[in-house]
């Protein structure tokens, strides 16, 4: 039998956002924790998700910043875009802040065990997983081993064909490349890669972009991409993708497209697979773990965190994930935080920020003859116009009652979304929020503008 390396209080298999979130409140609550990671921590979101791409469309952004700055008076030439040099930033950013988490965990007592772990027992008390040989036991185990990119039947990885982590380690930005999937993920990746200079072609099987959004949004957005140059595809699944040494050939609806690189990007899908899951009795539906609205499996002491979950795969929602779990185990237990309020950011350009209820949902929660609904342009908006995006802010709200909904695209919307948070959070009527005045001119005014709409005394929109 391998040797006990280590007794803790929690293990958390997974150093990724939810499970290091988990490892770092749970110790400040008094509990001791073995963090085990088959790679680096920060996983997923540090390495090749969040960061990097956020990244690498600030890159795009400065060279789309350059391609415009005759409009704004300054006389600039982009000479191109060094991709060698857009990776050695990125990874900067990545390697520094990687450095800090590992800091953070060292500084908070946190062991973290570097290899591949998996459930071996669970008994009356304890929970034993075991790791490259060695075995760590606990008191609690903390599943957060996050997601992957999902391949779908009709594609499979190949030199010119990637998912979105191949997409990171291109050397050489193509000419011409197709993202396959309309997501979020996929339209981010269409933004990047057009505004670091490839010809770009997107497209999605359902019948607009980002289905989840508001079907405003979504047409807002497909309207910007395109009037950047991207060839959009909706309502068309892919039929065939072949690779050949040179090209890929994509067929979508009856045409072919020949492009240089193609990123599939059809969505993410949990890591269950092999981590000895069935053996210990722990219940998954569609390869996610099952939980209860407080994150507990259906095996005591096994909490499942973040991608695991069905839901939004995102980093805040595994921090939150995380940090409720921990609180949990030291016996506190803090309030589940809806999904819908959790805040959602496409990192496009546009931009794209959500959070709470939208119209249609609404409307069927609560009939829609008890929903109200405004939409404030971002074209009233004097900071918006300084900056020059388009865009607006959707609000939604019950009658005589809350907002329930914020919905908004345009030019860094992302940064709008915390107080749209707030309003959806706090049950914050549209009349409450009226009277907390936005400095002017900045684009926070927007959110303001469109609750002084649904309080009835709109200033700088038609009524």
């Amino acid at each position: 039998m391998p040797e006990v390396d280590l007794v803790r209080d929690v293990v958390v298999l997974g150093g990724g956002s939810g499970g290091y979130a988990t490892a770092l409140r749970a110790t400040q609550l008094g509990l001791s924790v073995a963090l085990v990671e088959a790679d680096k921590v920060g996983g997923t979101c540090l390495h090749r998700g969040c960061i990097p791409t956020k990244a690498m469309l600030h890159s795009g952004e400065v060279a789309d910043a350059v391609r415009a700055a005759a409009g704004v008076g300054v006389l600039a030439r982009l000479d191109g875009v060094d991709l060698t040099g857009v990776r050695a930033y990125r990874d900067g950013v990545v390697n520094r802040l990687h450095r800090g988490l590992a800091g953070l965990l060292r500084g908070r007592n946190v062991d973290v065990v570097t290899g591949r772990g998996r459930v071996a027992e669970v008994t009356a008390s304890t929970v034993v997983v075991e790791v490259d040989g060695r075995r760590v036991i606990g008191r609690h185990l903390v599943l957060a081993t996050g997601s992957r990119p999902r391949w779908p039947s009709w594609a499979a990885p190949g030199p010119r064909v990637l998912d979105s982590d191949g997409a990171l380690a291109l050397e050489a930005i193509p000419a011409r490349l197709a993202v396959l999937g309309g997501g979020v993920i996929g339209v981010e990746m269409a933004s990047l890669w057009r505004s670091l200079g490839a010809e770009v072609v997107l497209v999605e099987a359902a019948d607009r972009l980002v289905a989840a959004e508001e079907p405003a949004v979504s047409a807002a957005l497909a309207k910007a991409l395109r009037a950047r140059g991207i060839t959009v595809v909706t309502g068309a699944p892919v039929a065939a993708v072949t690779e050949s040494e040179d090209a890929v050939e994509i067929e979508v609806d009856g045409e072919r497209h020949t492009v240089d690189v193609a990123i599939v990007a059809v969505g993410r899908e949990p890591v269950t697979a092999d981590l000895g899951l069935e053996a210990a009795g722990v219940r998954t539906e569609g390869g996610f773990i099952a939980v209860d609205e407080r994150l507990h499996t259906n095996v005591p002491r096994v909490w499942a965190v973040g991608d695991l979950v069905t839901g939004y795969a995102l980093a805040h929602r595994a921090f939150g994930h995380g940090i409720a779990v921990a609180e949990r185990i030291s016996g506190a237990d803090p309030v589940p935080v809806p999904e819908h309020h959790i805040p959602r950011v496409t990192y496009s350009d546009p931009e794209i920020a959500s959070v709470g209820l939208t119209t249609a949902a609404a409307q069927a929660l609560h009939g829609a003859e008890n929903v109200t609904a405004t939409t404030y342009p971002l074209g009233g908006n004097g900071r918006s116009q300084i900056l020059g995006t388009t865009g607006f802010v959707h609000m939604v709200r019950l009658n005589d009652g809350p907002v329930i909904g914020v919905h908004a695209i345009g030019a860094r919307m992302g940064e709008q979304i915390g107080q749209a948070q707030l309003l959806v959070g706090w049950e914050a009527h549209p009349e409450d929020a009226a009277p907390h005045l936005a400095a002017h001119p900045t684009q926070n005014e927007a959110l303001g503008e469109a609750a002084l709409a649904l309080a009835g005394k709109p200033l700088h929109a038609h009524s």
